[in-house]
């Protein structure tokens, strides 16, 4: 299985165009690179068709760095298709930006395709450009997008409120986990988790590489720096440092690769010189960069 994280930062990529924070002010001054909003394409047949797992509002300038994803003749793409985590802005705007599409094929849970439907709008708005063919993802449940690759939801629970109002938890933020039938490789895709409980420890276990929310570096980062009023976990993140933390937790999951994605850009670990940084780095695990490719 081939991966290729064409975002590592969360809404409003790094640095933030309204922010003029340390870290962003160092981002600016080209002490790290700049983070385009989290996503990432997934493949199996050598590179021929790629899954993109989420489509961020920075989608087009993902395709365009990455020859891989660009069009082979007059309008035929490798996409083959999208997977959504979630209903969110962050995640969800660039499947307009892929409208002149013939057909675009979307793999959603129903509560994720309510809430685009009738919260948001946007596939109202995406279907009077090119047809959709929704694919209905059930948490708990195998799926196949394709051959030899095998792929299964798993629920994420969350209290962060649902801004556009679905009525529906069950399936409202989901994982994935994507399994190369050919290779036996597994990977977890999980740019969001607001706490891992024994079910989300369960589905994590054992894979060889985990893409995970590294949204804050301390549970009270925004707050002290006083741009929210809530905590990380309150915005639905598990903040990566402290003793309940994810780097804390994560070590005994015997995960064969830990790579931090959608990484705020507050975040300290997003600077190569930073103390964070280094102690991430010393665990064992890493810190995405837009372009980074693995082979699973």
């Amino acid at each position: 299985m081939l991966l290729r994280v064409l975002g590592s930062a969360a809404g409003g990529g790094s640095p933030q165009w309204n922010c003029g924070c340390g870290v962003c002010a160092a981002v600016r001054r080209g002490a790290a690179p700049p983070r385009t909003q989290s996503s990432v394409a997934v493949s199996v047949d050598n590179g021929e068709r790629w899954f993109l797992v989420n489509a961020s509002p920075d989608v087009r300038a993902q395709i365009e760095a990455f020859p891989g994803l660009h069009p082979r003749d007059d309008r035929t793409t490798p996409v083959e298709a999208v997977l959504l985590t979630d209903a969110e802005l962050d995640h969800t705007l660039g499947l307009l930006l892929l409208r002149e599409a013939r057909a675009l094929r979307l793999h959603a849970t129903p509560a994720v395709h309510k809430t685009l439907s009738d919260g948001s709008g946007i596939l109202r708005t995406l279907e009077r450009y090119c047809a959709v063919e929704w694919q209905a993802v059930i948490p708990g449940s195998d799926f196949a997008p394709a051959d030899g690759l095998s792929c299964r939801a798993f629920d994420v629970p969350t209290t962060k409120r649902a801004r556009f109002g679905a009525g529906v938890d069950h399936g409202r933020v989901v994982g994935y986990r994507l399994t190369d039938e050919r290779s036996g490789g597994t990977l977890v895709y999980l740019p969001g988790v607001q706490s891992l409980t024994p079910a989300l420890r369960a589905e994590i276990a054992g894979c060889d590489c985990l893409l995970i929310d590294g949204t804050c570096w301390r549970d009270d980062e925004l707050v002290r720096l006083g741009l929210a009023g809530k905590t990380s976990r309150e915005m639905g993140h598990l903040p990566i440092d402290g003793p309940d933390g994810s780097l804390a937790q994560l070590r005994s999951l015997g995960v064969g690769r830990t790579i931090f994605v959608h990484m705020n850009n507050t975040n300290p670990i997003l600077l190569e010189d930073a103390p964070e940084r280094r102690i991430v780095e010393d665990s064992g695990m890493q810190v995405a960069t837009d372009g980074l490719e693995v082979e699973v």
